[in-house]
């Protein structure tokens, strides 16, 4: 088997392997880092039926991972999809008919962020070990929500490593905000900014970009990496649970092999959606990935009209995990529909950068066929959540409730039957007064876990550990700062 090298999306002469692209987060040039190939599928979806998610994620991740040996990645697996996770399946597929609901919300967090970051940090360190680095990685982290705590959790206390993570001050659940500022562990530290996600995204690539600052990390014995999808590690890991979902469903004859689906996807970054595609491009019978938006619908608009356009009116929402303007992932569809071409993609994202939008050629917006695009507005995603709730006492979060509006409207607009499985994203459990609210507006005057409580009898689901740990756990992070002050506030942690 060939090696998959990693080339950056803006310079396609800087050629890594994947350990080298791990550790290093994003490409020196700002780029970020794509295999030079998508590896075809080398087992059959029969075969992959037969396999626990363990085994299917060592059969997805080894053909991309191709410096890794055998042994060092089934360590990494072994040790990320544990007891962390309370669901055997890891990532179950729910449901007896069409739409299917596949929960990715079973590990430590509650979120779906957990699924790659339960196994980030020992792709991290087993690649440091393997390209001899001797310095402490530094994980340099933006969140609009949900990265942050599943990236704290999987890094506290990891040797060679500190954690520093970036959210919205205003712009998070108030559970969200409790996991991540109750965090334990010597190596983490939580900085609450004033202002947006994107600009907590834009701060954290302008300090990875900064080379003066990249010397004095380096003289101190310290390098950045990221945590977020930017990074290949955090990528790949998510393809398997499209895999895994589809060969579950093979499994329990609800479709038959090689029968195309659909997945519908509620996202803002755009790595989700993008893992799917992954996917597809390996051979996975998927025939459309629907994509859902919020109202900070960049991402519809951009593939209803090929112009990504990001002056306009940031939207804080009950979805905040999707309050993005900036699509980060977005630029690796970019470069591949500009037929790899990293100059193409340069260009287009210099114009972003400078002028805050980019218009693609009609070229390439033929390459966008296997993505459909639309956005649910706030009543939209209330009135999901009630209506599936009152029809099957199935209660879901935001995020899905925004992928389930976009679906039905993508059934009314296409009357396609194909079978389809909506991507759940976190527990309800994460964004309790959203979910509370919008199945009965009585509910309004209760404390968030008073509603915690109630939202138990409601779906009889029993309370995630996750949040029973932070009912009386003592904040530790209280530190805030100006966006203009982010870089400072890494020195200051970091005693430089």
């Amino acid at each position: 088997m060939m090696d998959i090298l990693y080339r950056s999306t803006r310079n396609d002469k800087i050629a890594v392997k994947a350990s080298q692209a791990i550790l290093k987060g994003l490409a020196e040039d700002g780029g970020l880092f794509v295999p030079n190939e998508i590896p075809s599928l080398d087992k059959t979806l029969n075969e992959l039926s037969a396999m626990n998610y363990r085994e299917v994620a060592y059969e997805i991740m080894k053909l991309f991972f191709t410096d890794f040996t055998e042994e060092e990645l089934k360590n990494c697996i072994e040790h990320a999809y544990d007891s962390k996770f309370d669901n055997s399946e890891i990532a179950p597929t729910i449901g007896d008919m069409s739409p299917y609901f596949l929960e990715l919300f079973h590990g430590s967090t509650i979120a779906f962020k957990d699924m790659a970051l339960s196994i980030l940090p020992y792709l991290m360190i087993t690649s440091a070990k393997k390209n001899q680095a001797t310095n402490e990685i530094v994980i340099l982290t933006a969140t609009s929500g949900d990265t942050g705590k599943a990236a704290l959790a999987g890094f506290a206390d990891v040797e060679g490593t500190k954690i520093i993570v970036f959210y919205p001050k205003s712009g998070v659940s108030m559970i969200q905000e409790k996991q991540m500022v109750t965090q334990v562990g010597a190596n983490t530290h939580v900085i609450g900014i004033e202002g947006n996600f994107d600009d907590a995204q834009t701060g954290v690539k302008n300090i990875f970009s900064d080379k003066e600052f990249e010397q004095l990390m380096n003289q101190n014995g310290f390098q950045f990496s990221s945590a977020n999808s930017i990074n290949i590690g955090r990528l790949i890991p998510q393809v398997v649970y499209y895999v895994y979902s589809y060969v579950q469903l093979l499994k329990r004859n609800e479709i038959k092999e090689g029968e195309q689906i659909n997945f519908v996807v509620p996202t803002g970054n755009f790595g989700n959606i993008l893992a799917g595609y992954y996917a597809k491009k390996m051979g996975l019978p998927i025939a459309k990935l629907i994509c859902a938006s919020n109202d900070n619908k960049v991402l519809y608009d951009f593939f209803e009209t090929g112009v990504y356009d990001r002056n306009r009116e940031f939207v804080l929402t009950t979805s905040p995990s999707m309050d993005i303007l900036i699509s980060s992932n977005l630029e690796r569809l970019i470069y591949r529909i500009a037929g790899n071409s990293s100059e193409k993609n340069a260009k287009l994202m210099s114009d972003l950068s400078k002028v805050g939008r980019y218009e693609i050629t009609d070229e390439m917006k033929n390459e966008l066929a296997d993505f459909y695009g639309n956005y649910a507005s706030e009543e939209e995603t209330a009135e999901a959540i009630a209506s599936l709730y009152h029809k099957t006492g199935y209660v879901m979060d935001t995020h899905t409730a925004v992928a389930y509006s976009v679906y039905e409207k993508y059934k009314a607009e296409t009357a396609d039957q194909t079978k389809t499985v909506i991507v759940s994203t976190a527990s309800p459990y994460k964004f309790t007064r959203s979910v509370m609210d919008a199945i009965d507006t009585a509910y309004d005057t209760m404390t968030e876990f008073e509603l915690v409580d109630e939202l138990e009898k409601l779906s009889k689901v029993a309370v995630p550990q996750a949040i029973e740990e932070i009912r009386t756990a003592r904040v530790i992070h209280q530190t805030t700062c100006d966006k203009s002050e982010m870089k400072d506030a890494v020195k200051a942690f970091l005693k430089l």
